[in-house]
């Protein structure tokens, strides 16, 4: 299928930073793979990208897009059927430029691996592949392909790019705190905003449809599941509770409570089930100022804060561990690993780290009772290196820089600063 037989969806969403990086290897032989959770934007982002090099002079004939979950694709569709249509579109194309693949969740055609190393090995020839499961590069791919391919992950829609996609719809009106108040409840999987503004109930059902979609091809069907039920319990507990410190026994003893008898063994295996498909992230618990950690725990968030307030029905309340999850998500789109710091009689929200970079934050939703401000702070003050300390707040009236440099930021400043 030519790119322009495909191109049926205009592009609406603006991914700057994330067609930089794509654009940015253009030039180079590496296969780039988009991972990400299902319907967090991979599929627009790789139009986008085919749609920027039409612009630029690029022939149809010379860009081959398929996707693989579409209801057309026929049961038996295997690597074969793949090669046989690459060969027909490669004999089709100008040969005197280069060719484009795009294979949009590739992970359901078996034995693509072995479609895609040809590809790599063909000249003048630049693959672009999503999957929406940590297994795409797991196996024969990262065998044939080390060193050879790029993983770019793609999230759901940072605030910034929220914000933008608001204005696009023409919600103009609305302060960016109030955007801001809407992203950490409703999230920003791009689909909830075709919907039109976001609301509970539209939130509800797109988010709903989302998650079982996610739950029973992504986890259940790729992980063998077979007991959805105590799944759903698990990943809906883990949305709820995202930002506590978890072991795989509480989680266990408190499903057992609650009339769910769930092996431990059977939690952590649903649980990584979970990560490997994106819909959760971890944060792993590591000491800091000489603190050992003998029996160190998780914290879990979801992949967008719209699954946890699904879990929780769209509660208002609990605003500092939304914007913990929000501030975790936003690390992890800057490029950062992130952990959870343990200090002497405290702790350090996350301890985010990229290269030579690090950096301290703590979250809350308010520095305004005094007895909060003070707690936040001390954990910080408790560090002994000079790498930077932050405070992030939705609380607009402290921030600045204290007397031993830590700064409090407010979260749409920080969020925005891109």
């Amino acid at each position: 299928m030519s790119y322009s037989e495909h191109l049926a969806t205009s592009v609406s969403i603006p991914r700057r930073a994330l067609m930089r990086n794509l654009m940015q290897r253009d030039e180079t032989d590496e296969v780039k793979v988009l991972i990400g959770v299902r319907r967090c934007g991979k599929s627009t982002l790789m139009r986008q990208y085919a749609k920027r090099l039409a612009d630029d002079g690029m022939p149809a004939t010379n860009m081959f897009f398929k996707r693989f979950d579409d209801f057309d694709i026929p049961l038996d569709y295997d690597a074969s059927d793949l090669y046989e249509e690459l060969q027909q579109a490669i004999a089709q194309s100008d040969a005197a430029k280069p060719f484009y693949v795009f294979l949009d969740e590739i992970q359901d055609v078996p034995q693509w691996e072995r479609v895609v190393r040809r590809l790599h090995t063909r000249g003048n020839t630049h693959v672009t592949i999503t999957g929406s499961n940590a297994r795409l590069l797991s196996g024969d791919l990262a065998t044939y392909l080390a060193g050879r391919y790029m993983e770019i992950p793609v999230y759901p829609l940072s605030f910034s790019e929220y914000m933008e996609y608001r204005q696009l719809l023409g919600d103009t009106g609305i302060s960016t705190d109030d955007l801001l108040a809407d992203y950490m409840r409703f999230g920003g999987m791009p689909g909830l905003l075709k919907y039109g503004l976001p609301t509970e109930e539209n939130a509800r059902q797109f988010l709903e449809d989302v998650y079982r979609s996610i739950v029973v091809k992504d986890v259940a069907e790729r992980s063998g599941i077979r007991d959805i039920a105590a799944l759903s319990k698990v990943s809906r507990y883990l949305f709820a509770t995202s930002g506590n410190l978890f072991s795989v026994r509480n989680v266990a003893n408190t499903l057992k409570s609650a009339g769910l008898g769930i092996a431990p063994k059977t939690v952590d295996a649903q649980v990584d089930a979970l990560e490997r498909a994106f819909v959760i992230y971890r944060a792993e618990q590591t000491g800091l100022s000489g603190k050992q950690i003998l029996r160190p725990t998780n914290k879990y968030y979801p992949v967008d804060n719209g699954f946890r307030n699904l879990a929780n029905g769209f509660t208002s309340k609990d605003f500092g561990a939304q914007l913990e999850g929000v501030v975790y998500m936003e690390l992890r789109r800057r490029g950062y690993m992130v952990r959870v710091g343990a200090v002497t009689g405290g702790e350090i929200d996350f301890v985010a780290s990229r290269g030579s970079d690090r950096r301290y934050v703590q979250v809350t939703a308010t520095m305004l009772d005094e007895s909060v401000r003070e707690r936040e702070l001390a954990s910080l003050r408790a560090l002994s290196d000079a790498f930077p300390r932050y405070v992030i707040t939705l609380d607009p009236f402290s921030a600045g820089t204290t007397e031993d440099g830590i700064r409090i930021v407010r979260a749409t400043d920080w969020l925005a600063d891109e």
